[in-house]
């Protein structure tokens, strides 16, 4: 099946209305850190222009604007949220996309951006391997805290790679992430869960294992697991011809506890929308609280026993 940017973008529906000066969405959570310490997180989602890279199940392009984002827009979301906001250790500045594409963030910003969060020990953002280069010194040299850099790796089996739309090679990562090490900049990546065409259970546990040692051994400190989901045309497409499998909950469980025995980094298992991989409704909500439960204590605990006895499905 040939995946280009236009045959992603062909099956999409509408976006929603959005106001260039007001976030989609944030939130307060904690988050366990790699000393072991927990720490109060705010993550701001915010909204600006539209992700130039069309990857095969993304649905963020929802909640982007068809334009470059005005200047002083992303300041101004930013000090929206946080009047909403608890106080934090650190700030996440999520924008359904990347935080160097100068569209998406303009580089007259930086500063702006950096004064709003100067009280924050550690500023996390997205960006695409590509986009890595010298705006991210000139942002870096404007913190006050610590800046963390996340990466929608995937995952790295080559050929699942290329077919996602990804836009990037391993050669790039591995460019990308000797980059911002050289900077003593901290990396994260997300990693899928079934991912379309990669449609072997067995294969597709072994990728991720593989892919996150990979990335371990790049110098990534964290790793979160996402059930890849439909939603976004495309991949209801992919769904019908029989290019991707949803995940159930328990291999989402399976994996996430022999990430968590590798003692590699901090890994966390994705909650949002976990029903959606449940087929159980009396064992579902002890599943989800015991994964969000591990994701701070970053240690395994007994499964949930139910009597629908498929501790997997």
């Amino acid at each position: 099946m040939q995946i280009t940017n236009d045959s992603v973008r062909a099956l999409r529906g509408e976006k929603n209305r959005m106001d260039a000066h007001t976030p989609y969405h944030f939130l307060h959570e904690s988050e366990r850190q790699a000393n072991g310490e927990v720490k109060r997180v705010n993550t701001i989602f915010l909204t600006n222009s539209e992700c130039p890279f069309s990857c095969v199940m993304c649905d963020l392009w929802k909640n982007t604007l068809d334009r470059p984002t005005p200047k002083g827009a992303i300041p101004r979301q930013i000090e929206k949220a946080l009047a909403s906001l608890p106080e934090a250790d650190i700030v996440k500045l999520y924008n359904s996309g990347n935080f160097f594409d100068r569209r998406a963030i303009p580089k007259s910003d930086y500063a702006a951006i950096a004064d709003l969060v100067s009280e924050y020990e550690r500023v996390i953002v997205e960006n695409h391997p590509k986009l890595t280069g010298p705006d991210i010194e000139e942002f870096l040299d404007l913190l006050n805290g610590r800046l963390e850099i996340a990466m929608g790796i995937e995952t790295l089996h080559p050929e699942v790679l290329r077919k996602l739309n990804k836009n990037f090679t391993f050669e790039e990562v591995r460019s990308a992430a000797a980059y911002l090490s050289a900077l003593d900049i901290d990396m994260r990546a997300f990693l899928l869960l079934n991912p379309p065409f990669l449609l072997h259970e067995t294969e597709n546990e072994t990728w991720i294992l593989k892919s996150h040692e990979i990335l371990s051994d790049l110098g990534f400190s964290a790793c979160t697991l996402i059930p890849t989901r439909t939603g976004n045309g495309l991949m209801e497409e992919l769904e019908k011809k029989g290019f991707y499998r949803a995940p159930d909950l328990a291999l989402l469980e399976r994996v996430f506890e022999r990430l968590l025995a590798r003692k590699r980094g901090r890994v966390f298992a994705d909650t949002w929308d976990l029903a959606l991989f449940s087929h159980c409704e009396e064992c579902f909500n002890a599943r989800a609280a015991r994964l969000k439960r591990m994701n701070l204590t970053q240690l395994p605990e007994p499964p949930v026993v139910c009597r629908c006895k498929v501790h997997g499905k």
